[in-house]
């Protein structure tokens, strides 16, 4: 049996991985009967994580580890504490590990890959490292694919704001920068800029060109909280969507290098209710109103 456990990233604490994202993972909105796959999946990824950001692993160290993951996930070796949970959910529902494996790749790809040229390569990074979360979701709940699309906007936009407001950690840390090199230089910085106490002022248009750009990919996913059939997943949606664009009005207004943009736990509450609100009006409008209390769909 392998063990990753003992890697860490800084991020993460057991029993508490679902509650210190900027964005609720299976939160109670979700049916009880989704949470279990759901968390079984995040603490997947999240021992994936943990290792291609451990500041201590080396680069081989860190590709076998996750060679581990996958080999214990898809049943070519003995089980591993981090994998068997997902592995049994999958077969218990009948799905393909085919997301998880989507985002171990995106995880070799952190451990080798320090640079993005431009938005079109950062975004075929997403596609690997975001979008099969969606994915996964909804295949948990049995939605239909024509919701991908809009999916796919959403997680990208969530990671790109992860990338914007962790701008200074990944480098200072792990020399990783995901602001795109092209965007850098239209601005007239270099990715040295991000190891300043605070951000220029060319460094700052640059951070709010790119929010930018991501606000019209939570744009892009407007449909999806009336496109999803199960009515407590829709207003999951309305919630993250509605702290999407709470935290990219916050990346305007301050410093990542020198400022925290994570919200509080009050702030992120009140935030998320109005999502919930925005998101039971939204069905109401197009007549598939919530019923989340009666029946869970």
């Amino acid at each position: 049996m392998i063990r990753v456990s003992g890697v860490c990233s800084g991020k993460s604490h057991p029993g508490k991985l679902h509650r210190e994202e900027n964005f609720p993972v299976a939160s109670r909105l979700i049916h009880p009967r989704n949470r279990g796959p759901i968390l079984a999946f995040y603490r997947f990824v999240r021992a994936a994580d943990d290792i291609a950001d451990d500041p201590n692993l080396a680069r081989d160290k860190k590709l076998r580890l996750l060679d581990s993951l996958e080999r214990g996930l898809t049943g070519s070796r003995p089980a591993s504490p981090e994998a068997e949970p997902l592995r049994i959910s999958l077969a218990e529902r009948g799905l393909s590990p085919r997301h998880a494996l989507d985002l171990i790749e995106a995880f070799r790809i952190d451990v080798c890959k320090t640079r993005y040229r431009d938005w079109s390569e950062l975004m075929g990074y997403c596609t690997l490292s975001a979008m099969p979360v969606g994915r996964f979701v909804l295949d948990v709940h049995g939605e239909a694919r024509d919701t991908w699309p809009a999916s796919d906007a959403l997680c990208a936009a969530l990671q790109i704001i992860d990338h914007l407001q962790d701008c200074a950690k990944d480098y200072r840390t792990l020399d990783r920068v995901y602001l795109p090199v092209n965007a850098l230089s239209a601005f007239g910085v270099g990715v040295e800029a991000l190891g300043a106490p605070r951000a220029s002022p060319e460094l700052r248009a640059c951070l709010t060109d790119l929010g930018h750009r991501t606000a019209l990919l939570v744009q892009d996913s407007a449909n999806l909280t009336t496109l999803v059939a199960d009515a407590r997943l829709s207003l999951e949606v309305a919630a993250i969507r509605r702290l999407a664009l709470t935290l990219l009005d916050r990346l305007k207004r301050r410093d990542p290098l020198s400022e925290s943009v994570h919200l509080g736990k009050a702030g992120f509450a009140l935030t998320a209710a109005a999502g919930v609100a925005q998101g039971l009006f939204a069905r109401a409008v197009a007549g598939n109103p919530a019923r989340l209390l009666r029946d869970g769909r």
